[in-house]
């Protein structure tokens, strides 16, 4: 059971009817990208899975630009297209896996502990010397079943009660020019909720666009946020709650679980303007 990397090699040797691929490449300036890069050329057997229709829900200016998608509806796109309990589910794009560890998260908040990332995406599976295909993927319809949820969340009023009294430590997985409100060309409003810490996402990343190791991983977690910390005191967020997932999965592979979501992130808490606002 993989549940947090897989490599391409490993991914290559699974029993195709046990393991579901998804292709979730995406780019927020052309949403239609990932569908027609899918359809050029995937890894075999893979599913494509929108960012906007299957990994969120819609939004309404006040919820941030990805909002969680409905846990039901998901369920049952991700039973459509053969998932099930004993299933091994992994995904990857064509960057830096921020898009494919949203869906690792998704399927960890539905109950799915099979889920896993392509380390290092399309690029090392090309690398890898391993095909592509262009063929439409087989469909075996199978029962997909919410189970207790492994990944946990907060909401707007709970962050914005934190900043009060303080329960956990937000960290922003923005780049640090973002985070200072420096050249925000996304979100209406540029800065970083008060008291939030800075992780850029692409900082659990090799040259190679690959995860560090994990020891490198827990080091550099451990020099941000303290030798010992409780990662169960630790609330990741982004721009749209995208970006946070690759930093809750880098802290899963440094061994250092249970940390927290906040879905909205900063799309959703700069759309009120009674929120405060650091810079």
């Amino acid at each position: 059971m993989y549940t947090t990397l897989i490599t391409p090699k490993q991914l290559s040797s699974l029993p195709p009817a046990e393991v579901v691929v998804l292709d979730c490449r995406f780019q927020l300036d052309n949403p239609d990208y990932g569908h027609a890069a899918y359809e050029q050329g995937h890894l075999p057997g893979a599913h494509y899975l929108h960012l906007d229709y299957h990994l969120s829900s819609s939004k309404n200016g006040r919820n941030g630009r990805h909002p969680l998608p409905d846990g039901q509806r998901l369920a049952v796109d991700l039973g459509a297209i053969g998932v099930d309990a004993a299933t091994q589910v992994v995904a990857y794009d064509d960057g830096p896996s921020q898009y494919a560890a949203r869906a690792w998260w998704l399927l960890r908040w539905l109950g799915h502990e099979k889920a896993a990332v392509l380390d290092g995406g399309l690029k090392a599976w090309l690398a890898a010397g391993l095909p592509l295909d262009q063929a439409p993927p087989a469909r075996r319809s199978r029962r997909f079943a919410i189970r207790p949820s492994l990944a946990a969340t907060v909401d707007a009023d709970a962050v914005l009660a934190n900043l009060q009294t303080p329960a956990f430590t937000v960290v922003d997985a923005r780049s640090n020019e973002r985070f200072h409100g420096v050249g925000e060309t996304i979100d209406p409003v540029g800065g970083h909720i008060p008291g939030a810490a800075n992780r850029f996402f692409m900082n659990n990343l090799d040259a190679e666009q690959r995860y560090k190791p994990a020891a490198q991983l827990r080091a550099e977690w451990e020099a941000l946020l303290g030798q010992g910390f409780d990662p169960a005191a630790i609330v990741h967020q982004c721009g749209s709650g995208v970006t946070a997932c690759h930093n809750l999965l880098a802290m899963e592979i440094a061994g250092l679980p249970g940390s927290r979501l906040y879905p909205g992130s900063w799309s959703e808490w700069c759309s009120d303007p009674a929120r405060p606002v650091a810079r």
